[in-house]
């Protein structure tokens, strides 16, 4: 049977918001919105080309407060470019705030930023060593 992962939950503060950050700070697509009734929306963003981000906004204070802890504090997320300097120079043109300063490690070259939200992203350039064992 050939699988693949679809989509990746992330809950967010407000579905426009998000929107509009996934789309205008990292360049994502809007795939779907879909109204779903109560408020509710289905509304998918991604690169294209493979998995996307289903934004999904709480039902109650346990999963609000999940907001920007969607992984416990560590990478959660991993945005691969074909361009690493291209793409990080334009990320911070925008506004996306990163931790650190890019570093160009055996696998790639790699630096960690936030969403909006303060999730953390790795967005990486496999080196072709390791794009062989991706």
């Amino acid at each position: 049977m050939a699988s693949s992962i679809a989509l990746v939950t992330v809950v967010v503060r407000d579905y426009d918001e998000a929107i509009a950050w996934y789309t205008e700070a990292l360049g994502f697509r809007l795939l779907e919105d879909t109204p779903r009734g109560a408020g509710k929306r289905w509304v998918r963003v991604g690169p294209g080309g493979g998995a996307a981000l289903l934004l999904a906004q709480p039902n109650d204070d346990a999963q609000a407060a999940c907001i920007g802890r969607q992984a416990g504090g560590r990478v959660g997320f991993f945005l691969h470019t074909d361009d690493f300097d291209r793409d990080h120079a334009a990320m911070v043109a925008r506004g996306v705030r990163f931790r650190e300063a890019p570093r160009r490690e055996a696998y790639g070259s790699v630096a960690v930023f936030e969403d909006l939200y303060g999730n953390a992203w790795d967005l990486l350039e496999l080196s072709d060593a390791a794009r062989v064992h991706a």
